[in-house]
């Protein structure tokens, strides 16, 4: 009797309700066992992805995000091509205010390769950055 094939691996994006979304905050994600095949060779292709978004009003489920990561290990693409894919997913399932996706990739052939891919939603523009006075830090103990 034939073995049965494996399932493929999910490419659905899930999502919640952004439980806050009276405000612009930042959503940040470290994935680094992301691969893929070079469509070249067929050689893995090892990266780390770091996903930076402000969400609207929904935000992705963090399970669904790694099974569909998990979902590029068998196929072959360019990094180029598989890095704006992603995150054309990830903006077609989350309709986020800004989305970044940053894949470094490691060596292969002497070259060490970084996308960088962004969305900005139509009008949406950041607020300005309030940067803080850094204080020197103190002491519990009287002198």
């Amino acid at each position: 009797m034939p073995t049965p094939s494996p399932k493929p691996a999910e490419k659905t994006l899930e999502t919640f309700a952004n439980p806050a979304s009276h405000r612009d905050y930042r959503i940040h994600m470290e994935i680094p066992e992301f691969t893929c095949l070079c469509p070249k060779t067929g050689q893995p292709d090892f990266a780390v992805l770091t996903l930076d978004y402000i969400a609207d009003k929904l935000c992705v489920e963090l399970k669904s995000l790694k099974l569909y990561v998990w979902s590029f290990r068998a196929e072959g693409h360019f990094h180029e091509d598989v890095t704006n894919r992603i995150l054309d997913d990830l903006v077609r399932a989350v309709k986020p205010r800004y989305m970044r996706l940053t894949a470094r990739f490691y060596v292969r052939g002497g070259i060490f390769t970084n996308v960088v891919a962004e969305h900005r939603k139509k009008g949406w523009k950041p607020l300005p950055r309030v940067e803080l006075e850094n204080f020197p830090p103190q002491s519990n103990t009287r002198g």
